[in-house]
């Protein structure tokens, strides 16, 4: 063979082989999100329902204690996507319209155009239109709910003209069985099918969203809970817990669970009493008619607001041999997953879409080695506006209008100092007047680039 033939040759193979070797390198990421999941939820948080697997990857990964999100679905949808506070869009509540324009840079469309494939199999809820699919946003695949909250058979949304919802890549479809089994079915089957490229998987499950209904095997399963209405809920949250341990276990029959990122988060916080039988959503005689609530202990609000029971969530981020086991107290916001899974997929951020949230790997990696953090500002924006606040270490200002006063004139202040006071018991805004001062500045300067759009202001339980 000449020498021109063998060059050839030899870089006819390297091209045909280092993708595929490059591809192998980059982490895999899936994402699972829980919807209306507290704080207290969870077993590994104290909660009374049975989570085995997710107290097993708790214990195994990193437990971020300060993990804050928007206090409603849709805006943390939008942020954790985009990695920019969803009230840059003017997205504070639920909506069905579409959150945020076409060609606006998302953790999808990003790492597919870095050479990832990429499902979102759940729930939508930034676009709830046909004409607004999850494939227009860089998903190559998608399977679930186009708009929010869904019934637990029929997949159905709230009665109107979102109702059908449920769909593959678009097109609307019906299919019988409970919703948390055929996205936890489908995530499974869509892991099973991967090759050799490098893969993003977002899992947005509609658990435990109201309303609610259970099989008896999980209802067994949380047996020692007295009272049938939060019975019912622990048994939703022992089936998302079932279904993380399926999508685990198909990561592990794949051998990728070495090089896969997994992040298991909640959308909001959980929401006080509410019926069940929810009556704007079909088949109102098939489901318990119980008054529900879910746990955010220990800590005070819930969702909708911004006391950190509706914007503190659980969270746990894993990857075995790069982050050590352990828990971070340090606040990060959702906003950060944009930009450190982004960065650990090889993906050059455009300028447009730096966002704003850091790259938490350098964290996550040293974390048990590292003294305190710099820390970064959190904030967070209430359904309407009507709140705003600002988080930086261990102090946090709430600013709401109208203050709650009966001639609704000037705004009602509220400081509160975490590491002294987590329950945001006592208001300590007259004895730090600097400190005050310095988070009103900064929540300002946050809130002017806020986008004010004249929408219905949700935040409401059900919503």
């Amino acid at each position: 063979m000449s020498a021109e033939r063998f060059l050839l040759a030899f870089f006819i193979f390297a091209a045909a082989f280092a993708p595929a070797s490059a591809a192998q390198d980059k982490p895999n990421f899936v994402i699972i999100l829980a919807d209306d999941l507290g704080y207290g939820d969870v077993g590994f948080q104290g909660g009374k329902a049975k989570t085995p697997h997710l107290d097993k990857l708790a214990a195994e990964g990193i437990r971020l204690a300060a993990h804050y999100v928007h206090p409603m679905c849709s805006p943390t949808r939008a942020a954790l996507l985009t990695g920019q506070y969803a009230s840059r869009f003017g997205v504070t509540g639920a909506q069905n319209e579409q959150a945020f324009p076409f060609g606006t840079p998302t953790m999808a469309s990003l790492l597919s155009n870095g050479g990832y494939d990429t499902a979102l199999i759940g729930k939508w809820h930034l676009g709830s239109g046909l004409d607004t699919p999850p494939d227009k946003f860089g998903f190559g695949y998608s399977y679930g709910l186009l708009a929010g909250g869904a019934t637990p058979d029929t997949h159905e949304y709230k009665m109107g003209p979102h109702q059908r919802t449920w769909h593959r890549n678009g097109t609307l479809l019906d299919e019988e069985g409970h919703i948390t089994d055929l996205i936890t079915k489908d995530a499974v089957k869509w892991i099973g099918e991967r090759a050799d490229k490098p893969f993003f998987l977002y899992v947005p499950y509609t658990a435990v969203h109201v309303p609610i209904n259970e099989p008896e095997r999980w209802l067994k399963m949380n047996e020692h809970i007295e009272g049938p209405a939060q019975r019912l809920h622990a048994a939703d949250v022992s089936h998302l817990d079932d279904g993380v341990a399926q999508i685990l276990a198909a990561l592990e029959k794949k051998d990728l669970r070495k090089n896969t990122v997994v992040l298991f988060l909640s959308d909001n916080g959980a929401h006080d009493d509410v019926d069940n039988k929810q009556d704007k959503y079909p088949g109102i005689d098939t489901r318990p008619h119980l008054t529900i609530r879910g746990s955010n202990t220990p800590f005070r609000g819930w969702k909708g607001g911004l006391y950190d029971g509706g914007i503190r969530t659980p969270a746990i981020a894993h990857w075995p041999g790069h982050w050590e086991a352990g828990v971070q107290d340090a606040p990060v916001s959702v906003t950060c997953w944009f930009t450190t899974l982004c960065s650990l997929g090889g993906v050059e951020l455009p300028r447009a879409a730096t966002g704003d949230g850091a790259h938490l790997n350098p964290m996550l990696a040293n974390h048990a080695k590292n003294g305190p953090l710099e820390p970064m500002p959190i904030y967070s924006a209430s359904p309407g506006y009507r709140a705003r606040m600002v988080r930086l270490g261990d102090w946090k200002l709430i600013v709401t209008k109208g203050g709650g006063a009966k001639d609704k004139k000037g705004d009602r202040k509220e400081l509160y100092n975490l590491k002294a006071d987590p329950g945001e018991s006592r208001n300590v805004i007259a004895e730090h007047p600097e400190q005050t001062a310095m988070l009103e500045e900064m929540l300002a300067k946050f809130a002017a680039h806020d986008m004010v759009v004249e929408r219905d202001k949700g935040g409401k339980a059900g919503d």
